[in-house]
């Protein structure tokens, strides 16, 4: 009898769990105040850049701009906390605004929430159950095709603002937003075009002004100039744009559209904790939205965490801990009001160069910003839709891959036609469904290329004898190339004796099987035998388990 520890041990069909182990946990094992000091100062560095990126990424997803906010300190605590990267920055992204808005569109604000809730709860389960690995194997072609279609929607998205036109509501969808911008051309606000252009040749010509190598730089710089010049390089250029073109278009009066006037400001207080309305009618018709929130949260926090650590030198990061953490953050900002948030590259680049050297630098990233918020809320009423479009233009510009169009010719026609499909499907459809065909793609065009690696050749033709031999993987993409070899045994004399070499026959799967079950049944058909040579571990396994070996011993 077995022992009913035996007989329950769910072990046997369940891989372990992921150990729920914190980075911040390891890093503060010898942690210092050399350590904190270099953290703080990231920290603040990054809490100040989120400013101005948050309420532009949350405006442009179709909420106010406070969501943005709240979501960039309450997930950015949480995934900096509870997370297993070093130095990843957490909070809202450009990636979502497309999803959101969507989102937001079709099934309305409580939904959102909702379905982000949701996909909290996926993440979570997808690092418990230790599937962080597994978003590794999305090609790098669907992960490009989709980014460059999300940065292009999210071009598109700003014109709106970055025009100035009077448009009360942009559609969702790629050809409504063509048609509307179209319609509206009319409205065209020369002042909000300026701010906007202004701030995107501001925010490209910044970091340039003061590269060591720049002639502005050399043409004032002396010994009393450069801690000043050091000093200034280090001040993020949207937090410059944000403040020099808020106080141009307060000070002149310009006739533009503000987070005032639109959003009526930003509330100087903590959101409270609410609950959305929930039913379980209402979550079984967010399946698809959930999915797209988890999926991409997932990917672009892992794709973020890998950036990390090429960049940082310091121990690489948990995949399993990371959606973990990301699922938690997801699961608790809803009930703030608070949107979908993931790893941010930006911020997450932002951080490693000022120093950062553990979540800490995350945590206080968070603080600082809630501090600002709860401080100056009032003076974001004063800053123009326009230089927040410009600084989300010059985000998009940057987040795109776009040599990646221009080196296209020398891959193959399969990396071409994932990349172009999933780009394509993106902009005009939807990224569900893009990333969706991407896979698709991905999994036949895998499935031709292994199919054709396949060969199955005859080596000799001896009186009463025929000799195979197999290379590759024979699996049910490539069991119509046995046909030949049943052809070739059909043909032949009563008692034709079959050698099979299987000695480069790497993987067998059970179509492959069932094709040598046929190729044994013509051969006794003929009245012959056919044996099978120098067999590798995982094809003489599946032989063994199936017990086709010893049916080949019976026949033969």
């Amino acid at each position: 009898m077995c022992p009913l520890n035996v007989l329950f041990d769910m072990s046997r069909f369940f891989p372990p769990l992921s150990p729920f182990v914190p980075r911040l946990l390891a890093d503060l094992r010898g942690y210092s105040a050399a350590k904190f000091a270099k953290d703080a100062g990231a920290g603040a560095t990054v809490g100040i850049v989120a400013l101005p990126l948050a309420m532009a990424f949350a405006i442009a997803s179709g909420l106010k701009p406070e969501a943005g906010l709240w979501t960039a300190i309450i997930a950015g605590f949480i995934i900096s906390a509870l997370g297993g990267s070093s130095v990843q920055i957490g909070g809202p992204a450009g990636a979502f605004i497309v999803i959101v808005y969507g989102i937001v569109e079709r099934y309305g604000l409580a939904n959102l929430l909702i379905a982000t809730a949701s996909a909290g709860v996926l993440l979570f389960l997808m690092g418990l159950f230790k599937l962080g690995t597994l978003v590794r194997f999305v090609p790098v072609s669907v992960v490009i095709g989709f980014t460059n279609g999300i940065a292009v929607l999210i071009a598109l998205s700003q014109l709106r603002d970055w025009l100035g036109l009077d448009i009360s509501k942009m559609p969702a969808d790629f050809f409504s937003q063509i048609s509307v911008l179209s319609a509206n051309l009319r409205s065209f606000n020369p002042y909000a075009f300026a701010l906007g252009a202004v701030c995107v040749l501001g925010l490209a010509a910044w970091p340039r002004l003061f590269a060591t190598d720049s002639r502005f730089r050399k043409s004032i710089e002396n010994a009393d100039t450069v801690s000043a010049l050091n000093a200034t390089s280090r001040i993020p250029a949207p937090v410059v744009a944000l403040v020099t073109l808020s106080l141009l278009a307060w000070a002149l009066h310009l006739p533009v559209e503000t987070i005032g006037t639109r959003f009526g400001g930003i509330p100087q207080s903590v959101p409270g904790f609410q609950l959305p309305d929930f039913s379980w009618e209402t979550v079984k018709q967010l399946v698809t939205p959930t999915l797209a929130i988890a999926l991409l949260g997932a990917i672009e926090s892992l794709l973020c965490a890998r950036v990390a650590d090429q960049l940082s030198g310091l121990p690489k990061h948990d995949p399993n801990q990371e959606l973990m953490a990301q699922g938690a953050a997801n699961f608790v900002v809803p009930f703030f009001g608070g949107m979908p948030a993931t790893g941010t590259i930006a911020r997450t680049v932002t951080n490693i160069r000022a120093g950062a050297v553990s979540p800490v630098a995350g945590m206080v990233h968070a603080v600082t910003l809630a501090v600002v918020v709860l401080a100056a809320a009032p003076l974001a009423a004063h800053i123009p839709l326009a230089v927040l479009a410009g600084v989300l233009l010059f985000v998009a510009w940057n987040m795109g891959e776009w040599r990646e169009f221009v080196r296209l010719k020398q891959f193959s026609n399969h990396y071409r036609l994932m990349l172009l499909s999933t780009f394509l499907v993106t902009v005009i459809f939807d990224l569900t469904v893009a990333v969706e065909l991407g896979l698709v793609l991905a999994v036949a065009l895998f499935v031709k290329r292994q199919a054709s690696i396949f060969v199955a050749e005859k080596v000799a033709d001896i009186s009463g004898e025929l000799h195979f031999r197999l290379y590759g993987s024979l699996f049910f993409g490539a069991i119509d190339k046995l046909d030949a070899l049943v052809a070739e045994v059909e043909a032949s004399q009563p008692g034709v004796a079959v050698h099979l070499d299987l000695s480069m026959l790497i993987a067998l799967d059970t179509s492959g099987l069932d094709a040598l079950e046929q190729l044994l049944k013509a051969v006794q058909k003929k009245q012959g035998s056919l044996s099978a040579h120098y067999l590798q571990a995982q094809p003489r396994s599946l032989m063994e388990r199936s017990g086709f070996i010893q049916h080949l011993q019976q026949a033969n």
